[in-house]
C-alpha cells in the first residue's frame, strides 16, 4: 500500500510503499477513502508532541470501508463504512479507564502518534474504537467530524448548557463545526481570528456569529463561556478578559504555546479555566448522533495523499477555511 511516513520530528513525510497491516483478533482493517488533517497532526510532524511512535504513519480522521475482520470482531462487516478516530486504545482497568474518564488513560494508544494511522492507503484498528457512519454525507465531509468535530463538541459540552454567548478563539476546523451546533442550540457566537483575516471572519459570519473580529480587540460583550482552539496562549488571557463571573474558558488543543502570566483580578470572580483531553467514546456516540440533526456540513480542501505535507504546510500558513482532507 502506499503510505506518507514521518521519519523524524521537523522534517517532511515520505512516501513509501509498505506491505497492507493485518487484524490482529480484535481489529478490522480499513481501506481507507478519506482522511482529515488535523493541527495534532501538525503537532506531531513539527515535534510538539514528543512521543511518537517512529517511524509513523499519521492521520486520525479516518474514514473508510472495513476491508477485513479479525478473528473476534463483533458488530462490522466487510464493506461497512467506519470512522477511526484519535483514541485508539485504553487500558481498560486504570482509575479512570473504571470510572469512565478513559481520555485520561495512564496507558493510551493514540491513532497517528503512536498507532498508525489514516494517511495511507489502508489501515488496522481495535474495533472496539471504531464508529460506524451512515449519513448522507461524503467520506471527505466526514472526515474531520473524527477528531476536530468531536474534540469541538467535548469542548462545548465543558463551556456549560448554560452559556449562552460563546467566545470562540481560531476559527479553523474545529470551530466551524462547533459553531453550527452551538447555533443550533440557540446561543451567540462571538468568533476572534488572527488580526486582519478577513475570509475566516466572513466564515464564521456566514456559519451565523452575531460577531467577528481580531482577536486583539476587545469583546464587545461580556462572554459567559469562551473556547480557545488556537494554540496560541497569549489568548487565554485575552479570552479571560472578556469572560462575565463565574464564565469558563475551555483550552480545545492538545498542544499550547506558553501563557504569558496575567493579573489575577481577570481570572477573579469565580471564572474557570480548564483543558479538554482527548475524547471518549461516549463523546463519539453522542455527537454523530448530534450531527445528523444539527445538520453539520462541514466546509473541506481535499488534496491527494501524495501532498500530505502540502496539506500540512497550507495549515501551519492558516490558508484553509474549514479542513483539508487527504484523499488516498
Amino acid at each position: 500500500m502506499k503510505a506518507m511516513i514521518l521519519e523524524q520530528p521537523g522534517s517532511p513525510l515520505k512516501a513509501v510503499e509498505l506491505p497492507d497491516p493485518e487484524p490482529g483478533a480484535q481489529q478490522i482493517q480499513v481501506s481507507i477513502t478519506a482522511c482529515g488533517v488535523c493541527r495534532t497532526d501538525l503537532h506531531v510532524v513539527d515535534g510538539d508532541l514528543t512521543e511518537p511512535k517512529l517511524p509513523i504513519v499519521p492521520g486520525h480522521e479516518i474514514v473508510g470501508r472495513v476491508s477485513a475482520l479479525g478473528a473476534s470482531v463483533e458488530g462490522f462487516e466487510i464493506g461497512d463504512r467506519v470512522g477511526i478516530p484519535w483514541l485508539g486504545h485504553t487500558c481498560g482497568c486504570c482509575s479512570y479507564c473504571r470510572s469512565g474518564a478513559e481520555n485520561l488513560c495512564d496507558e493510551p494508544g493514540f491513532t497517528g502518534y503512536q498507532i498508525d494511522g489514516g494517511y495511507a492507503e489502508k489501515t488496522v484498528a481495535d474495533a472496539r474504537f471504531c464508529f460506524a457512519l451512515q449519513s448522507e454525507r461524503s467520506d471527505a465531509e466526514l472526515a474531520p467530524l473524527l477528531c476536530a468535530g468531536l474534540i469541538g463538541y467535548r469542548s462545548l459540552v465543558m463551556a456549560g448548557s448554560d452559556a449562552r454567548r460563546l467566545g470562540i478563539y481560531g476559527f479553523g476546523a474545529a470551530a466551524h463545526i462547533v459553531a453550527q451546533v452551538a447555533r443550533y442550540q440557540q446561543r451567540e457566537i462571538y468568533a476572534f481570528t488572527s488580526p486582519g483575516d478577513d475570509a475566516a471572519q466572513q466564515f464564521a459570519r456566514d456559519l451565523g456569529a452575531v460577531w467577528a473580529g481580531d482577536s486583539d480587540h476587545p469583546c464587545p460583550v461580556e462572554l459567559d463561556a469562551a473556547i480557545i482552539f488556537a494554540p496560541v496562549g497569549s489568548l487565554l488571557p485575552a479570552a479571560l478578559r472578556a469572560l462575565r463571573k463565574g464564565g469558563v474558558v475551555v483550552c480545545g488543543g492538545i498542544h499550547m504555546s506558553d501563557i504569558p502570566s496575567f493579573p489575577y483580578n481577570i481570572l477573579w470572580g469565580e471564572r474557570v479555566v480548564r483543558s479538554v483531553a482527548n475524547l471518549t467514546r461516549q463523546d463519539a456516540i453522542d455527537f454523530l448522533a448530534l450531527a445528523p440533526k444539527v445538520p453539520v456540513h462541514t466546509r473541506v480542501e481535499e488534496f491527494p495523499l501524495a501532498q500530505a505535507n502540502q496539506a500540512l504546510q497550507a495549515l501551519r500558513n492558516g490558508q484553509l477555511t474549514g479542513a483539508a482532507v487527504l484523499i488516498p
